[in-house]
């Protein structure tokens, strides 16, 4: 797939981070084909994802998802941000990585590294409401 990028080494231990109050894999290929599909230089957030895949509210079980993402699934994982439009790879590692990544592509991060989601946040043409921000 063109403009994506290969994950990172991430550690074993998160590989496959799953919650327990939430059966994953029917999430998870919603979130996938949906990661799949935004466009170069576009971003979506995690509770973004979540709502566009069916479960509002589930932001947080979308980041267990993208943590568990296998290395070498060829994903444009860069492209998912927080709702602060903020990476929220830094604690893992390769927060510079992810930045670098979409500033690549485009997107301009200012000093306190936000991007701005009304420029930049991406959303299918059949999305219901397509609200900013969420």
């Amino acid at each position: 797939m063109t403009g994506c990028s290969r994950l990172p080494a991430v550690p074993a231990r998160l590989r496959r981070m799953t919650s327990p109050e939430q059966d994953l894999p029917a999430l998870e290929a919603r979130v996938i084909a949906l990661v799949a599909q935004i466009p170069p230089g576009r971003v979506v957030t995690y509770g973004q994802l979540a709502t566009l895949a069916g479960q509002p509210g589930a932001a947080r079980q979308v980041g267990y998802v993208m943590n568990g993402l296998l290395e070498g699934l060829d994903l444009p994982w860069q492209r998912v941000i927080n709702a602060q439009g903020k990476v929220s790879t830094d604690k893992l590692g390769f927060g510079d990585i992810q930045r670098g990544l979409l500033a690549a592509e485009g997107v301009v991060f200012d000093a306190a590294g936000r991007c701005d989601l009304g420029q930049y946040q991406w959303w299918p043409d059949d999305a219901p409401g397509q609200e900013r921000l969420l």
